[in-house]
């Protein structure tokens, strides 16, 4: 009896775990072109490293001469660049997945993505999981149609 009833839900498990791991997800339109090294516009992802060296960042596309684009680097700090270009025409933020990490102590936990209209879209660190923390540029995307903005 005791033998029947443990058989049942063990059976049960295992049925449930390989059908699960027969299921399978389908990549969205962003995820297949990062994975191809390109931006949600199609130009290619480059990396690239900060003045002082302390940040490597990605940029796509490459800035006009003398957009406003053309003014800032990788590793500036989200209140330098308002200075320079101006406040964002739109914003959203999203959480990382390093946000649920124990203990994680690094700026990375959100993200926060701006836009400027014609000319395209910054991404920054967004601060750490309680707060605080510094709005460093990490990625840039020239690209005045706007298609970089998915929020």
């Amino acid at each position: 009896m005791l033998h029947s009833r443990l058989i049942l839900p063990a059976l049960a498990m295992t049925w449930v775990a390989l059908l699960s791991a027969c299921s399978s997800t389908s990549l969205s339109r962003s995820e297949t072109l990062a994975d191809a090294g390109k931006a949600p516009s199609g130009q290619p992802i480059q990396s690239v490293k900060s003045k002082n060296g302390n940040v490597t960042g990605e940029v796509s596309g490459t800035p006009a001469a003398g957009s406003k684009f053309s003014q800032i680097q990788i590793g500036m700090r989200a209140d330098e660049i308002q200075k320079l270009i101006g406040p964002p025409d739109e914003l959203y933020s999203y959480h990382t997945d390093k946000r649920w990490i124990p203990f994680y102590l690094g700026d990375d936990a959100r993200r926060i993505v701006v836009h400027h209209k014609g000319e395209g879209c910054l991404t920054f660190t967004g601060g750490k999981v309680w707060g605080g923390g510094e709005h460093v540029l990490i990625r840039m995307d020239v690209d005045p149609a706007g298609i970089c903005f998915q929020p």
